[in-house]
C-alpha cells in the first residue's frame, strides 16, 4: 500500500513483539513499527515494563491507532473460574516474560484484587497448549481477534473465555486509562455462543522524531487514504478514530495529516532493522 501510493520503498520485518519494536524505533534500526499503545506509553514514559524501567525511549512519536488489542483470559470449559475474581490461587500464564501481555496481566490481576496466583511465563502457542494439558488453570493471550491459537485451542478442545465486565471492568480502566471497553462475538470460537465481555489495548503505528515531517505525513495519507487495499481488520482502520486511545505525542507529520483532513485532535499525550536511506523506509511487525 505504502510503496503504490507514496514514493518510498518498504523493507518489513518479523520481530517478536511491541517491547522489542519499541527499542527498535529508539536505537533506529526501525523507521516505523506496531505497538500496543500501552508499550508505547510505558516505552516513552520509562515505567511499567522492566525493559524500560530507566530506560525511557523519548523519541518514539505516535502515528495512528488501528484497531483493538482485544484482552483474553483463556480457561478449559470444565474450570469453576466463571469471572477474573475467580483466579485467587490459580496458575496462570500471564504471556512472555517482560512482554506486554504479562504487563497488562498483572496491571488486570492487580486492579480486581488478586495476588495470590503462581505465574508461569510463554508465548501464546505454549500458553493454549498448557491449557490444553491442564497445566495451567488460565491463560491471557492478547490480540485483535480472532487470534490463531485460541481458534486452534478451541477447534480440538473444549474452552470458556472468562469475562472481565462490571465492577472488574471499570477498576481494571482506573488502572489504565489505555484500556477500553470490548466484546468478543459470539462465534468467533468454536463453542463460544454468546458474546464476551472485556477490555483491549489499541494496535498503533509509531514512528520516531528521526523521521522527517513530509515522510511521515505522505505515510499516514497513503494509509488512510487507501484503507479498502487493507486485507485485515478494514473495518477498525479509518482516520475518524485513528487517534482513538493515542497514549503518546503524535509525529508531526501525523499530525499534519490529519489536520489537512479535517480530524485535527491533540498532539499531546493522551493516555485513555535499517534505518531510512533515500527513499526507502523501513517497519517492523509485531507477530
Amino acid at each position: 500500500m505504502v510503496e503504490a501510493n507514496t514514493d518510498y520503498t518498504l523493507q518489513v520485518q518479523s520481530t517478536g513483539a511491541s517491547v522489542e519494536n519499541a527499542g527498535s524505533l529508539g536505537n533506529g534500526s526501525a523507521d516505523f513499527a506496531l505497538l500496543q499503545n500501552d508499550v508505547a506509553y510505558f516505552a516513552v514514559n520509562g515505567e511499567g515494563i522492566e525493559a524500560f524501567q530507566g530506560n525511557a525511549i523519548p523519541n518514539i512519536k505516535g502515528v495512528a491507532t488501528l484497531y483493538p488489542e482485544t484482552i483474553h483470559v483463556v480457561t478449559p470449559a470444565n474450570s469453576d473460574i466463571q469471572s477474573v475474581e475467580d483466579l485467587s490461587g490459580a496458575v496462570i500464564n500471564t504471556g512472555d516474560l517482560g512482554s506486554g501481555t504479562q504487563v497488562d496481566a498483572r496491571q488486570i490481576l492487580q486492579a480486581v484484587g488478586i495476588e495470590d496466583y503462581t505465574e508461569q511465563n510463554t508465548d501464546f502457542s505454549q500458553a493454549a497448549e498448557q491449557i490444553q494439558n491442564g497445566d495451567v488453570d488460565a491463560a491471557f493471550v492478547v490480540g485483535g481477534w480472532p487470534v490463531g491459537a485460541i481458534e486452534d485451542l478451541a477447534n480440538n478442545s473444549n474452552i470458556r473465555i472468562v469475562e472481565i465486565s462490571g465492577d472488574a471492568r471499570q477498576q481494571v480502566k482506573e488502572a489504565g486509562s489505555y484500556f477500553a471497553d470490548d466484546e468478543i462475538p459470539a462465534g468467533t470460537y468454536s463453542g463460544i455462543d454468546e458474546p464476551v465481555q472485556t477490555v483491549a489495548v489499541q494496535a498503533m503505528i509509531a514512528t520516531n522524531e528521526e523521521q522527517s515531517e513530509e515522510v511521515v505525513q505522505s505515510v499516514t495519507e497513503a494509509i488512510f487514504e487507501n484503507t479498502d487495499e487493507l486485507n485485515i481488520k478494514q473495518d477498525f482502520i479509518n482516520a475518524e478514530s485513528a487517534q482513538d486511545g493515542m497514549s503518546i505525542e503524535l509525529h508531526p507529520g501525523a499530525q499534519a495529516y490529519f489536520d489537512s483532513a479535517g480530524m485535527g485532535g491533540s498532539s499531546g499525550n493522551e493516555s485513555t532493522g535499517n534505518e531510512t536511506m533515500g527513499n526507502e523506509t523501513t517497519g517492523n511487525e509485531s507477530s
